[in-house]
């Protein structure tokens, strides 16, 4: 039998150069990787955080979440793979964003800032915001919930808790100022509210000492529930004089005020957001379609510039108003344009509907 042949030499020389080569394409490959890879993590992770000069305060707010703060920093093209970033919360991170007011440096990585702010021990500041329209009850469950907040009366009754902030009023809706605060990480409850009473103290003293003549109002406490009401009906500006004009000349024609607002004020936790006419029948002490005047307290903390339209309403002869359903009211001076206002809108309730 003959001998099976050796593999030349010449083809064994053959196979090495391709395994090298196929080795160093390899190893090319791996390189070019890592480079692409750190790329995209440099873009991303390890890029600077937008500072304008030594260092920038960044609030988060109450629901703010990791996957809108990456899209609004992607969004202005401060980062390249947003992607990257939302990986590594989910990863590395394993917790929400904090609210606070928290300190930024120059030179802080994205990374570093997105491991910053899921802590809330690493605020400066708490901020509060307060809308304008938020009801009391609203204020004081956002000042329990806050972690940056010390507890000390907003865990009381009412009554108790006006007492020990030396309020001199016998309920606490309206009193209170809306607006944006920034207060030390550990701030008493106490310190919060009676800076925000304060200042709406203030603005109500200094609207009422530059009001117009010939208001219905007994005193400045009435004002401040009117401007409640205006607050709750429009969130339009130039409407706000407009509204409180209607409100004021039908409290001077002893016209009910038959606004929605109170109604719903009224019903308390019955409300789930939808009045019948059932309830517009119903007698309450908020009810304003069924008792005349103002009612017994505001509904809602009213900001200046509501405050400053209860003083100055405007010198039209309008009593009536209704929603466009397109932003903003339509106001008449007569029943008859008024019921054709309505229809209008009921119009264009039903067009959206069927454009569903």
């Amino acid at each position: 039998m003959s001998k099976p042949k050796r593999p030349s030499k010449s083809k064994k020389k053959i196979n090495t150069v391709q395994s090298m080569r196929a080795l160093k394409g390899g190893i090319i490959f791996i390189l070019g990787l890592l480079l692409v890879l750190g790329v995209i993590l440099w873009s991303s992770l390890f890029r600077d955080y937008p500072v304008e000069g030594q260092k920038q305060l960044l609030a988060i707010n109450e629901g703010d979440t990791y996957s809108r703060f990456i899209d609004r920093l992607a969004e202005d093209d401060h980062v390249n793979f947003p992607i990257v970033l939302k990986l590594y919360q989910r990863v590395m991170i394993h917790d929400s964003m904090k609210k606070g007011v928290y300190e930024v440096r120059q030179g802080m990585s994205v990374r570093q800032v997105m491991e910053m702010i899921a802590n809330a021990e690493n605020a400066q500041m708490n901020r509060i915001l307060v809308i304008e329209g938020t009801t009391f009850k609203q204020l004081i469950d956002a000042l329990k919930k806050d972690e940056l907040v010390t507890k000390e009366v907003s865990p009381l009754p009412y009554d108790q808790m006006l007492k020990a902030l030396n309020i001199p009023f016998a309920h606490p809706e309206g009193l209170f100022a809306p607006n944006t605060y920034f207060f030390a990480k550990g701030e008493t409850d106490r310190k919060i509210l009676t800076d925000l009473y304060q200042r709406q103290m203030k603005s109500l003293d200094d609207a009422w000492n530059n009001r117009a003549a010939d208001l219905p109002y007994k005193n400045k406490y009435e004002a401040l529930i009117m401007a409640s009401i205006i607050e709750k009906e429009t969130n339009v500006d130039a409407e706000l004089e407009q509204v409180s004009g209607v409100f004021v000349r039908r409290l001077k024609l002893g016209m009910r005020l038959q606004t929605d607002p109170t109604v719903i004020y009224g019903m308390g936790d019955r409300y789930q957001g939808n009045i019948t006419r059932q309830d517009l029948r119903t007698p309450t002490p908020y009810n304003t379609y069924t008792m005349s005047g103002l009612p017994p307290t505001p509904i809602a903390l009213p900001g200046q510039k509501a405050i400053q339209a209860a003083m100055h309403p405007d010198q039209s002869d309008n009593i009536y108003f209704v929603a466009t359903g397109n932003g903003g009211h339509k106001f008449s001076t007569n029943l008859q344009d008024h019921n054709r206002a309505v229809q209008e809108y009921l119009n264009v309730l039903r067009m959206k509907k069927s454009g569903e």
